[in-house]
């Protein structure tokens, strides 16, 4: 038993961490703040391919996040990155990854694309 309550307090301790840490890094910007901000970015919609098709933030480009990591020399390290996926979770993983290879204005839409109410295509 004690050994279960181990493991639960260090399981919620190391999400925490991850919690706090990624606040550090990625900006999570409400539907107004991200329309201010995306059309000088680099605007990309984590989703798979289907997912895109189905409608998506006018002006934005289709990297998902299962070809992420072949396809940066896509992205600029010099200019911000706005995220979004259908609800969030896939843009702070991109965000990590894109974080951990040295880029550095990350920026995600809170609740993501079906929170969206802007124009889609």
């Amino acid at each position: 038993m004690k050994f279960l309550i181990i493991i639960a307090v260090a399981l919620l301790a190391f999400g925490m961490f991850r919690f706090f840490r990624q606040r550090s890094f990625l900006k999570t910007l409400t539907e107004d703040q991200f329309r201010e901000g995306y059309r000088k970015a680099q605007l990309i919609d984590v989703r798979e391919p289907n997912e895109f098709k189905k409608g998506h933030i006018l002006g934005a480009r289709n990297i998902p996040l299962t070809q992420l990591k072949q396809r940066l020399v896509e992205l600029r390290k010099d200019k911000p990155v706005y995220l979004y996926c259908q609800s969030g979770s896939r843009s702070a993983r991109a965000a990590q990854l894109l974080h951990k290879k040295g880029y550095e204005d990350l920026n995600q839409l809170k609740g993501g694309f079906k929170k969206w109410t802007g124009k889609v295509k």
